[in-house]
């Protein structure tokens, strides 16, 4: 894998059996992603976005090919060795958000810091630092139930990048909101998310934040149809 090179995935296939019957959801994908990019995957619900960023997160396990993240083949690694590397690494954001509704939202971001053996206080001092400069330094005491969707999402967003990780992954992270609010969050990851030494990978289906790709990966059926350097190419 080349030096500016951050996830390569080679003839990736992953199908999963629904009952007896078997459903390809990825089929013999190859995808390069570099550092300091921001590469969108779009294409029609069901067309393996979401199989392919989990297999690149280190959630899923393929069941053909390879997919190396910084030089490491995710596939050779043993539990607890994939769980570490995860936790170093990797950030998601989940389209659902998945906000501990028993937590704040300094708790809730300091959560992956603590997976990481830092004390308590010391995370969530982190974490309120983060929300901070995500315009919710005022909310930091506030439950889930209590923030807006677009304040969870910033919320969600700021837990993915407590601990600093070199890829951020996103799944659909503006599909539930308003424009004003998803152009919002998405200057938001680029301003924190993206630089030369990280990586930042989108699944969406929204085509109002298509601009803000360095590169798009149109898939459906489970392929990578092209990727683009812009939407007009589309």
């Amino acid at each position: 894998m080349e030096s500016n090179t951050a996830v390569s995935c080679r003839n990736v296939v992953k199908v999963y059996d629904t009952g007896g019957q078997k459903v390809t959801a990825l089929n013999d994908i190859d995808l390069e992603i570099r550092m300091g990019e921001l590469m969108m995957l779009v294409g029609p619900s069901g067309c393996g976005k979401t199989t392919l960023i989990s297999v690149i997160a280190g959630i899923l396990d393929q069941d053909e090919g390879s997919c190396e993240v910084f030089g490491k083949n995710l596939l050779t690694l043993r539990n607890h060795e994939k769980l570490d590397f995860r936790a170093k690494n990797i950030g998601f954001v989940f389209q659902a958000y998945n906000l501990l509704p028993s937590l704040t939202a300094a708790e809730n971001v300091s959560v992956p810091l603590i997976i990481n053996g830092m004390k308590r206080v010391e995370a969530e001092r982190k974490a309120s630092q983060l929300l901070e400069q995500v315009g919710l330094g005022e909310r930091t005491a506030s439950l889930p139930s209590q923030l807006s969707g677009g304040q969870q999402q910033r919320v969600a967003i700021a837990r993915a990048l407590v601990h600093d990780p070199r890829l951020i992954v996103c799944d659909e992270p503006t599909s539930a909101l308003d424009h004003e609010t998803g152009h919002t969050v998405m200057e938001l990851l680029k301003d924190v998310a993206l630089h030369k030494d990280r990586v930042l990978v989108i699944v969406t289906h929204d085509a109002r934040i298509f601009n803000f790709a360095d590169r798009i990966a149109a898939m459906d059926d489970g392929h990578i149809l092209k990727v683009v350097n812009s939407a007009a190419q589309l």
